[in-house]
């Protein structure tokens, strides 16, 4: 029963708490919750204050800066229209200003033109004075002199002319002569000095090859079957090869120094190997060729190496290395290219010129002789667009370009380019020529002379570096044979090419003649 008692009791006891906690506690619960709320209203409503104070005092403060801002924009403006009415005032000033002088300098203008007026009707009048006077001793001297107006002009004009003419020739040759004092001597010291510095062998190249072979069995090989191995060697090389009855030895002929020595070259290679036949003959002149094409480059470095010219373009290399096997009137290219350099760069230094520069452009002078394709214009232009093309210096290009005359010279080295050219290709020995042209410039130059009236006999001599004309004394005067050579002098620079330069001396002689019988 009591275990009942206690049962109950407990019972009642956990009754009555869930009672409390579900009922008493959440009320107390809702009161604290409505109580914070509460709180956080008020202080939501403190800081919503505090921000709307913040906020209405930042508007102030944007609102003063703002209004500083427009006030002092308005200062500024202010000061702006000021300057504008400044600046509008004495634009004013100016505008009346120029109006005056306008004014005035119409007013000169008006004084001028009616002086100007004035001063034409007087030279009207004066012109008109003076026409009447001239025209009245004109005809006052047609009276006296017998010749019209027409006649004495043209006899004036005949008689100054022929003077003009004595007195300029005269006046030319004492010019001349005066030069040739003060720069004949310094002219020949630069020059002698140059061609002595530079010394160089005389090369005489030929259209012909002599290939010697030790015994005539090797002819035969040479020749093969029904003369085959001789068709495929000229076929392959481009050269006429002449074996006859020459005891050891094959003449190889051809126009091109390049192809003769690749033939040389490949017979050389073939009968050394003893395998001559068609197809071993085309083989080793294809690598004949490659081996010249190498030796082409290396003479060209080399070459440059020796002058010290240095920067050159390949293709110009080569090009100069191409001038070993060209020459020009028996002259080697190459020899007469590295000759013509010595003497600009010696020249160019006694100048006080750039002496590099004279050495690169005497150098490269004659590249447009040796052209991989046949040009349609003279190989010293054709040189000077190669030159061009290779980014040359435009005064070394116009030197190769001008060292002919066929183009101006704009550079002080072009003249030298051009003396020292005809330095090395005038000296003595370092050219041949043909018999044939040798007798027809001497003969041309003769009949050039012949044919000035009275001129009665010429002589070509010196190897055409002298032409004495003899003149009948009845014929000409002194003072006309200094025309006459001067009249001859430029003939000939006009109408010939010749090495060097021609002298032309005049002679005139009087001769009395008696016979005592």
């Amino acid at each position: 029963m009591q275990y009942i008692l206690i049962i109950i009791s407990v019972i009642i006891v956990a009754i009555w708490w869930a009672v409390w906690y579900f009922a008493v506690v959440p009320a107390k619960q809702r009161k604290m919750e409505e109580l914070a709320r509460s709180v956080a209203e008020k202080e939501a409503e403190v800081i919503k204050e505090k921000k709307l104070l913040e906020v209405k005092e930042e508007m102030l403060s944007r609102k003063a800066e703002f209004e500083k801002e427009v006030q002092l924009q308005q200062q500024q403006m202010q000061q702006a229209e000021n300057r504008a009415k400044q600046r509008e005032l004495s634009l004013n000033q100016r505008s009346e200003e120029l109006n005056r002088s306008k004014q005035e300098t119409e007013n000169i203008r008006m004084r001028v033109e009616t002086q100007q007026q004035l001063l034409e009707q007087r030279e009207t009048e004066l012109n008109a004075r003076q026409n009447a006077i001239v025209e009245r001793e004109r005809t006052k001297l047609e009276e006296l002199s017998g010749l019209s107006r027409e006649e004495a002009k043209a006899r004036l004009i005949e008689s100054f002319k022929d003077e003009a003419k004595t007195n300029a020739a005269a006046y030319i040759n004492e010019i001349m002569d005066e030069a040739r004092i003060n720069a004949n001597k310094e002219a020949k010291r630069i020059i002698i000095q140059t061609i002595q510095r530079v010394a160089t062998e005389t090369a005489v190249e030929n259209s012909v090859t002599v290939f010697h072979i030790d015994n005539d069995e090797v002819k035969g090989r040479v020749i093969g079957r029904e003369g085959r191995n001789i068709r495929a060697l000229e076929a392959a090389t481009g050269v006429e090869i002449v074996v006859d009855d020459t005891p050891e030895a094959i003449v190889i002929s051809a126009f091109d120094p390049i192809r003769r020595e690749i033939c040389r070259l490949a017979l050389h290679q073939l009968i050394a190997d003893g395998r001559i036949h068609p197809a071993r003959i085309e083989e080793v002149v294809a690598k004949v060729k490659k081996q010249v094409e190498e030796e082409v480059m290396e003479t060209g470095k080399r070459t440059t190496i020796d002058l010290g010219v240095h920067g050159l373009h390949p293709e110009l290399i080569r090009i100069i290395g191409k001038m070993k096997y060209r020459s020009s009137y028996g002259q080697n290219l190459l020899q007469h290219a590295r000759e013509t350099a010595n003497l600009c760069a010696v020249m160019a230094a006694e100048l006080g010129l750039n002496p590099k520069k004279a050495k690169r452009a005497g150098l490269l002078h004659d590249i447009g002789k040796v052209p991989d394709e046949e040009p349609e214009m003279p190989h010293a232009l054709y040189g000077a667009k190669l030159a061009e093309k290779y980014k040359e210096k435009p005064d070394i290009c116009n030197a190769i370009g001008a060292h002919h005359e066929e183009m101006e010279m704009t550079s002080l080295i072009a003249p030298i380019v051009q003396i020292c050219d005809a330095i090395s290709g005038a000296r003595p020995g370092a050219r041949r020529e043909i018999a044939e042209a040798y007798i027809k410039r001497l003969k041309d130059l003769e009949n050039i002379a012949i044919s000035y009236p009275g001129v009665t006999k010429t002589y070509a001599i010196q190897a055409g570096r002298e032409l004495r004309v003899i003149v009948g004394a009845d014929k000409i005067d002194d003072k006309q044979i200094e025309k006459l050579s001067t009249d001859i002098a430029n003939r000939i620079q006009n109408e010939m090419t010749y090495p060097g330069q021609v002298k032309i001396t005049v002679i005139r002689e009087t001769r009395a003649v008696a016979i005592a019988k």
